[in-house]
């Protein structure tokens, strides 16, 4: 079934000017097909790449190396290993990424508590606020010390 430009915006999520720039900068797996009019014309394949590509993009793979990958499958069978060693150390990265994450959590929440228990207590004036030294680290506490 053809699908218009207008049909993948809506149906990926993805604003026609985000898809434009997807064809300009070849990461489409396949060629984007044009009618002579010049339309462009997509297919249900295209929106099963347009959801992993999307992922890729989200979970920080450069433009180079999702164009990478799409050279390698469009090369077709006999470098799987290639592909499989580029999705591995895109897997790293990301997961390098969660636990920085997890870490700048656990720092949030830690921030939050003290900013309850001081609002709790009575002393939200005794939080760090640059403007007034005198109420400069919450009593000395080091977690209300600016990052």
């Amino acid at each position: 079934m053809d699908l218009s430009i207008g049909e993948v915006s809506e149906r990926s999520g993805l604003s026609v000017h985000a898809l434009r720039f997807y064809e300009r900068e070849g990461l489409f797996a396949n060629p984007v097909r044009r009618l002579a009019n010049g339309r462009r014309i997509y297919h249900e394949e295209d929106l099963e790449w347009l959801a992993i590509c999307t992922k890729l993009r989200s979970s920080g793979m450069s433009l180079p190396t999702i164009r990478q990958y799409i050279e390698l499958v469009g090369r077709g069978p006999g470098n799987e290993q290639e592909r499989l060693e580029l999705l591995r150390r895109h897997e790293s990265h990301v997961e390098e990424q969660i636990r920085e994450l997890r870490a700048t959590l656990d720092v949030m929440r830690q921030k939050v508590r003290i900013y309850e228990d001081h609002l709790l207590r009575g002393e939200a004036d005794r939080l760090w606020n640059p403007s007034h030294p005198d109420a400069a680290w919450a009593g000395g506490h080091p977690a209300c010390r600016p990052s």
